[in-house]
Parts: structure tokens; C-alpha cells; sequence
């Protein structure tokens, strides 16, 4: 085993149970990876059109790229498959957008040669790239038994579907819950909110009754990801290869607006960064309740603000009141492609499955939720057993995996840089959210144009 250093960046934040058995190359080169007509939007790709031709199957060393949090799932597959001869290539993982994979994949198809068999991004829209240009192999076509990919939760693996065709898989999962003070809730006399007209009554009294705590933060880039995404506001419905709705004035955005601009006025949201120096000194200790993506318990309350254990809990998200369908948004998770010029399906196939399933790596050394339900039960045992959380974690965050809104969809674009750009300097002027509605709007639609797309607007 050879572990080479690329191009090291950030690593992504948190921000089957068995071997499943392969087809035979023959019958893999008889199955075609159907690619061609109109896209579902679930992933909002393009096809490649025709059918998916794997190239020689000559074996060799399985070249493996991951970023350094995925580091040890490739290691650990090493160790439990010693015969198998790996070169694990470690490099950013294309976090924060630094399209690092897509610039190298564009030299290896112009020279080539060049491509990883297997590779992790830090990022869940990928296949909008990597599908039209020839890259990511059809994982439905003959590659991985439906019955595993039945395994993942509910519209995990959307971001990685192009017209019934899966070209990734969904590493883990960001779904979002309200994360709460047990110990202050329990002091105070408060109920946990389950609707948003209560989370914004409750955040009301915070601010006439506790000044200075915090019911929700919404300083971030992903800001739009926990409250509009979860709201299911229209503004990033991709419908098809390269087209997109974009819709920030419906009710479904427009209320949501209106509560955080509520809230941020009477100081109970935050418009602080929850990475920020700032914020961990003065607000972190503050906080009686906050939306946010499941990471959000080990990697923020445990790690970073280091809340003493027994005081966060867990529960659902809110709801608006009277809507039968619960929804939540998505911050962050990853995906792992399968190269379509792998000369080693058969182990790169192999490999995938064990990364994205397996128990000994997904369910208990992963920092994420695993996108795999059976692995997350594990995962989720594990951090109900460490003692650290004041309630069971397990329900909330399970019922949030199958409850994410496909409404919102994965487009090349990135919505937390349109997010940064527009809304977030705005805010920071003393300009409400509702107000900034007609510019999020227009700068949605500037970004999805340059990026190819037809947009609908609304």
C-alpha cells in the first residue's frame, strides 16, 4: 500500500454489514447503463447519452483518492484486505468548492489517463459535472445489487441520480433538528417547540424574559440550508438537465424570512458565524435552542463549545403548523464516485461498497451520520452509549434522515456562496432577510445562468 499527499486542503466536516458479492466482468460489459432522456432533477446532471462501455478489465493497483477524514476508511479496508494493492491518494476532497477533482478529471480526459478508481468529494453535487463529461461510472447498471442500494435513507442518494441512473453514493448525512439546552429548558419551565409559530413565541419570551440567549444562529453561508431549505422554500428546484425553478416568494419562504427577521431583531438569532472566535466566546454558552445539522452534536456542542455532558438534547425540528408532510434541510455529507474508466471494476466496486456500508467503518469510526440506514443504527448506538447527550438521540435524527425535502436540489451552483454574496452582507448592514428576497432571487438566477442552466423564475 502506497499513501500519497495531493493537494491537502480542508477536510470535510461531519460538515453493508457485509461484502456484497459482484457480477462478473462479462456480465457487466453485456449491461447498459441506460443514460439518455430527460433528467428526473433529482441531481439536476446531464446524461452522457448511450451506454456505459467499461474499458478492458486488465486488474492492477486500485488508485484510491479520499480526503484526510476519510484517510482512515481507506486504510482500514487495506488492513482487512491485505492481497488487495491499493494507492490511496489523499488531497482536499474538493471542500469549500475547490473544484480540484473536476480540474484534474478535465486533464486525464484530454491526456488519457489519469483517473482515480474510486474517489471521495466533500461535496454532494459532483454528478452535475461528472455525469455529462464521462466521468462516474452507472452503480445501478450491474455494478451493486438494488437490494443494497435499498439500504441508503430516504432520497439520500438524490444528488447522485440522473434519470434513474445512480452515479454515486451518499457517504453521510447533515439532516437538521433542533438541537437544545435540556438543563436551561428544565430551569426555565420551557417546552420543546414542535411548530415554528411556537419556536418564534418561545424566542420571543427568551428575549423579554433571558436576554442574551440565543434560540437559533443564522450567521453562516449554510444559513439558508437549515431554515429556508427545512421551510421548503422554492429557491433551488432543479427540474431537469440544467434547468431550475428559482422561487423566493412564496409563503413557504416568505414566513420564514419574517420569523428570522423577528428573531434577529430582538437578538435571540444570532448573525454570528457559529465558527467564529467570537461567537464561541461570548454566545456559546448561551444557547437554549438552535437548528442545525446532526454534526452539529460532536463537532460543534462537544468539540468546539465544549458543553458539559448531560445538558444537549435532541428533538425533531419544528413544523408549520397544519402542514401534514415534516421536512428538513441538509448541511453538508459527501459522496463517493466509481471512475467509468476504472480498469479494476470488480475491486473498485468492491471497495465502494465496503466504504459506504460497511459497520466497521460506517458505523463505528465515521464522524458523520452514515448515509446507510444499518450502519447508522450502529453509529447512532455508539453515540447514545459515549453518555455524552441528555436524551436519546437516536429517534430525532433517524425520523430527519428520511424527512430531507427533495425540493431543493444539487445544482452546480453553489447556494451558499449566492447566500454570502447577497444575503449575508445585507444582513450585517441592518437589512432584513424579507427585503433581500428580490436580490437572493436575482443572484440565483446570475449564478445558474453562468453555470448553463434554464432558469424558471418565479
Amino acid at each position: 500500500m502506497k499513501v500519497k499527499f495531493r493537494a491537502i486542503g480542508a477536510s470535510a466536516t461531519a460538515h453493508g454489514r457485509r461484502r456484497t458479492g459482484l457480477l462478473a466482468i462479462g456480465a457487466l460489459l453485456a449491461l447498459g447503463a441506460a443514460a439518455c432522456g430527460t433528467s428526473t432533477g433529482k441531481a439536476g446532471t446531464s446524461s452522457t447519452g448511450g451506454s456505459f462501455k467499461p474499458a478492458a478489465q486488465t486488474g492492477g493497483t486500485l488508485t484510491v483518492w479520499v480526503d484526510s477524514t476519510r484517510l482512515a476508511a481507506a486504510q482500514l479496508y487495506q488492513k482487512q484486505n491485505p492481497a488487495v494493492k491499493m494507492d490511496i491518494v489523499t488531497y482536499d476532497g474538493d471542500a469549500n468548492g475547490s473544484n480540484y477533482l473536476q480540474t484534474k478529471v478535465s486533464l486525464f480526459n484530454r491526456t488519457g489517463s489519469g483517473w482515480p478508481d474510486v474517489v471521495f468529494s466533500a461535496e454532494n453535487n459532483e454528478a452535475a459535472w461528472a455525469v455529462p463529461v464521462g466521468f462516474t461510472a452507472p452503480l445501478n447498471k450491474g455494478l451493486i445489487p438494488q437490494a443494497t442500494l435499498d439500504g441508503w435513507a430516504t432520497n439520500a442518494n438524490a444528488p447522485c441520480t440522473v434519470d434513474g441512473t445512480v452515479y454515486c453514493l451518499r457517504n453521510d448525512l447533515s439532516q437538521t433538528v433542533l438541537w437544545y439546552n435540556d438543563k436551561l429548558m428544565k430551569q426555565w419551565g420551557c417546552q420543546i417547540p414542535t411548530t415554528w409559530e411556537q419556536y418564534q413565541a418561545l424566542g420571543q419570551k427568551v428575549a423579554t424574559e433571558h436576554p442574551g440567549y440565543l434560540v437559533g444562529v443564522a450567521g453562516d453561508t449554510f444559513a439558508p440550508e437549515i431554515y429556508m431549505w427545512a421551510s421548503k422554500c422554492g429557491a433551488n428546484q432543479i427540474t431537469g438537465t440544467k434547468t431550475v425553478t428559482v422561487d423566493t416568494t412564496s409563503a413557504d419562504c416568505t414566513k420564514m424570512a419574517a420569523l428570522l427577521d423577528t428573531l434577529i431583531q430582538n437578538k435571540t438569532v444570532s448573525t454570528s458565524s457559529v465558527f467564529s472566535s467570537d461567537f464561541d466566546k461570548n454566545d456559546a454558552d448561551k444557547i437554549l435552542m438552535m437548528p442545525g445539522p446532526s454534526w452539529y452534536g460532536g463537532a460543534l456542542f462537544q468539540s468546539t463549545f465544549k458543553t458539559p455532558a448531560g445538558q444537549i438534547g435532541v428533538a425533531p425540528m419544528p413544523q408549520w403548523s397544519g402542514d401534514p408532510s415534516p421536512s428538513v434541510g441538509n448541511v453538508g455529507g459527501g459522496t463517493w464516485l466509481l471512475s467509468a474508466h476504472s480498469k479494476n471494476l470488480k475491486a473498485a466496486t468492491d471497495f465502494l461498497t465496503w466504504a459506504t456500508t460497511s459497520d466497521d467503518y460506517q458505523g463505528k469510526l465515521a464522524p458523520g451520520y452514515p448515509a446507510y440506514a444499518p450502519a447508522a443504527k450502529t453509529w447512532l448506538a455508539a453515540q447514545s452509549a459515549s453518555g455524552y447527550y441528555a436524551d436519546d438521540i437516536t429517534a430525532p435524527l433517524t425520523a430527519a434522515a428520511d424527512q430531507v425535502w427533495p425540493g431543493w436540489g444539487y445544482g452546480q451552483f453553489s447556494q451558499e456562496a449566492i447566500w454570502a454574496a447577497t444575503v449575508s452582507p445585507g444582513v450585517t448592514a441592518g437589512k432584513t432577510i424579507s427585503s433581500l428576497l428580490p436580490a437572493w432571487h436575482d443572484s440565483i438566477v446570475n449564478y445558474a445562468k453562468a453555470d448553463g442552466y434554464q432558469v424558471a423564475s418565479k
